[in-house]
């Protein structure tokens, strides 16, 4: 499976690549540092689940979310944002994401989520 992880840092998406290591999902990684950057690498790799920040550089992570939704209408995304406003919450659900999980990430709680959104704990 793999995984798209788009924030414009890149400690936080080494940080997630960790927490996802450590609970032997096996992904493969694609990297963005924008939602711009996302767009592309999601058209060129398809990948089965979206890690995306919210607030970045170029393009935002709604608007990217939003975008990818209309390349593939079945996209798997969790929104992540270090804010926790119930306001962005409803945004990014609205604009098609998945789950929304904030930072500073919380291994179980991340690892949970994906397991959700992937549907991996109704074998």
């Amino acid at each position: 499976m793999k995984v798209l992880l788009v924030d414009d840092a890149a400690f936080v998406r080494m940080s997630l690549k960790k927490i996802l290591n450590d609970a032997d999902f096996g992904f493969e990684y694609v990297e963005a540092g924008d939602g711009e950057e996302a767009i592309e690498k999601y058209k060129i790799y398809s990948p089965d689940l979206v890690i995306m920040d919210i607030t970045m550089p170029k393009v935002d992570g709604i608007t990217a979310v939003e975008r990818i939704k209309e390349i593939d209408s079945d996209a798997k995304i969790i929104m992540c944002s270090a804010m926790g406003f119930q306001e962005k919450v409803v945004d990014a659900i609205t604009a098609g994401a998945k789950d929304f999980i904030i930072k500073p990430y919380e291994a179980d709680k991340v690892v949970k989520s994906i397991k959700a959104v992937l549907k991996l704990d109704e074998e």
